[in-house]
């Protein structure tokens, strides 16, 4: 029977489908998710998608028969990239690396290769021709003697090619630019994306050899395409930071065979991207001592402690509205903080211009970062300057008491490390503190830390 085509409705967030259009996914109850896609009806032969893959035959087996030993990993030669999967790349293994547009996503999937000579990889590109990346390849440098480009974007063709060379390492760049010839729609579909997804995944299975894909984002900064797809790959990795400045932050959103609090800290150059091994370096004060308006804050993403620098500038309000600016920090945080610091501690803050920045174009979470906040809005209002051997980690609460944070010890050893004479933290937080070579003030509340800190300056 010919086939015949169809006009369905695919909810990008689920993949649910629907005969028409409807605000509310019926599935998920997300809204404004539904996309129009033209499906094939009818008997459709799926043989080339059969002749792809071999037909083994698979039987159950008993769960104590099953090896249960540790994954064989392979070690990708970047220490920042092979701690974020957990030792390395597992051997059959889908990873997906999503970013914005220019954040490093094809100069860090074309690296990989170039400095691991001893796995012959094939680099599958959709957006580029050929000559494009080996210009890429010569501006990044590195032994490129054992990879092999392939400008395709039909998958039956990229899997033959695959089985016959059998690589021990295949990068798709990118999955929204792949298609199958067993779906009637266009590249970069929710139905394409499913489809191409789903045979890479098989073929990994099935081969043993890790598949990297290189994902593109929307503009509410998820992956485009189907929320499924997250679901099928092993490892999720999203780059993060200001593609206008140098710094790029890898973090892991979904990891199967290694932990989801790594983050990894790369430094963009014009030879490609550069590890950062001590992201502290980047974070702290770069300027002369006696500013007013900086303090550090001692902060953890996910299991790495590492300082920032928090900045502050407050002024006199120029409007009839007071304006409230922060940069890589929550405004509505930065709100309630302004609103405990004129309610429980009397600074009148209400008639004032506030701006924060975190350093370096980093985006922080950690509510380890209050108390340097608070610090760097004071020391601005006041034109007091912190000392610059002095840093901060505390949550601050509604009720301007200071509560303490995870992990207190590794913050104290990692600004003792960097050498920092004094940290500020809740007393509140564990009597049994290391000692470190730094000295630990402990301080309940706002006023209490104004008193230590900035003494009779804050009248």
């Amino acid at each position: 029977m010919a086939n015949k085509t169809k006009t369905v409705w695919f909810c990008r967030s689920c993949g649910n489908e629907s005969p028409k259009w409807m605000g509310r996914c019926p599935a998920c109850g997300e809204w404004n998710t539904m996309v129009e896609e033209t499906v094939a009806t009818g008997t459709s032969s799926r043989t080339a998608a059969a002749e792809t893959f071999s037909a083994s035959v698979r039987k159950p087996l008993p769960l104590k028969a099953i090896d249960s030993s540790v994954e064989s990993r392979v070690s990708l030669r970047n220490a920042e990239l092979d701690r974020i999967l957990g030792g390395g790349l597992v051997e059959g293994s889908l990873v997906l690396i999503g970013g914005e547009p220019g954040i490093g996503k094809s100069t860090l999937s074309l690296q990989i290769p170039l400095a691991c000579p001893h796995l012959k990889t094939l680099y599958v590109t959709g957006e580029e021709s050929a000559k494009q990346v080996k210009l890429r390849a010569a501006r990044i440098g590195g032994d490129d003697s054992n990879c092999l480009i392939f400008s395709e974007t039909l998958m039956e063709n990229i899997l033959r090619e695959a089985r016959d060379i059998k690589p021990d390492l295949m990068v798709v760049d990118s999955v929204q630019t792949m298609f199958s010839q067993n779906v009637e729609s266009s590249p970069g579909s929710v139905t394409q994306i499913r489809e191409t997804a789903a045979l890479l995944l098989r073929f990994a299975k099935e081969t043993g050899i890790p598949v990297i894909l290189i994902g593109h984002i929307t503009k509410e900064g998820s992956i485009a395409g189907p929320k499924i797809l997250e679901h099928i790959v092993d490892v999720v990795l999203q780059f993060e930071g200001d593609n206008r400045g140098s710094y790029r932050l890898l973090r892991s959103i979904k990891n199967r065979f290694g932990s989801t609090s790594e983050l990894a800290v790369f430094e963009m150059t014009g030879s490609g991207l550069r590890e950062v091994s001590n992201p502290s370096e980047m974070l702290i004060p770069m300027h002369e001592e006696g500013l007013s308006g900086v303090a550090v804050a001692a902060m953890l993403d996910g299991t790495r402690p590492f300082l920032i620098e928090v900045q502050a500038l407050v002024s006199s309000a120029v409007y009839g509205t007071p304006q409230r600016s922060a940069m890589g920090f929550d405004v509505r945080r930065l709100n309630m903080l302004l609103a405990v610091l004129e309610k429980r501690a009397g600074f009148r803050l209400s008639a004032k211009d506030v701006f924060l920045n975190m350093a370096g174009g980093l985006r922080v979470s950690d509510p380890a970062c209050d108390l340097a906040t608070v610090c760097a809005v004071l020391s601005s209002a006041f034109d007091v300057a912190v000392p610059a051997d002095v840093c901060f980690a505390g949550e601050v609460g509604l009720s301007g008491e200071i509560r303490p944070v995870p992990q207190t010890e590794r913050r104290i050893a990692e600004a003792g490390r960097l050498g920092f004479r004094r940290i500020y933290v809740s007393s509140f937080a564990s009597q049994d503190l290391p000692a470190t070579g730094i000295q630990v003030v402990k301080v309940s509340d706002i006023p209490a830390l104004v008193r230590s800190l900035f003494g009779n300056s804050a009248t």
